[in-house]
């Protein structure tokens, strides 16, 4: 058995599940933020085109703004898709590195065991940026996002 496997699976794994939430954290911001910018563009249209209950159907829209606003707050999906897809690009970039022997691992003595602590260190720091993020985001009454991948097999939200 190749003594990489099991380090490059978890580097692997670990991409693709950032990648993974980064876009999908990424598709429902854009489109709550899209419900959002429509139903804000309709309310001052509708005493113009004399719409029947006007006054009704402008208080459902500030309803869907305010909800939508409040799912975000809670889900916080602009920050974790920046943060995830930030956290993918530094693991892509230390596997190319190490893929070509370059940067720090060009001159390391044992670069298997050099590209582990760094994975690990940034997946590391990926949690306690998370951690902190959902103590503030409880601070503040919103409820926990998805915890950042751990095992290299391990189901995730």
């Amino acid at each position: 058995m190749n003594e990489q496997t099991p380090i490059l699976d978890r580097l692997d794994d670990q991409i693709g599940w950032y990648d993974r939430k980064s876009q999908s954290a990424q598709k429902r911001y854009k489109a709550l933020k899209l419900v959002q910018a429509v139903a804000a563009a309709v309310l001052p249209l509708l005493p113009v085109f004399g719409i029947p209950h006007s006054e009704k159907v402008a208080a459902v829209l500030g309803l869907i703004i305010l909800i939508v606003e409040t799912v975000q707050q809670l889900n916080q999906d602009q920050q974790n898709w920046i943060a995830y897809r930030s956290t993918c690009e530094t693991l892509k970039h230390e596997k190319y590195l190490f893929l070509s022997s370059a940067g720090p691992y060009m001159s390391a003595e044992k670069p298997l065991a050099l590209l582990a602590d760094r994975i690990e260190g940034l997946i590391s720091q990926e949690h306690a940026k998370w951690v902190s993020i959902q103590e503030q985001a409880a601070k503040a009454g919103a409820r926990p996002a998805s915890l950042p991948a751990e095992g290299a097999n391990s189901k995730r939200s």
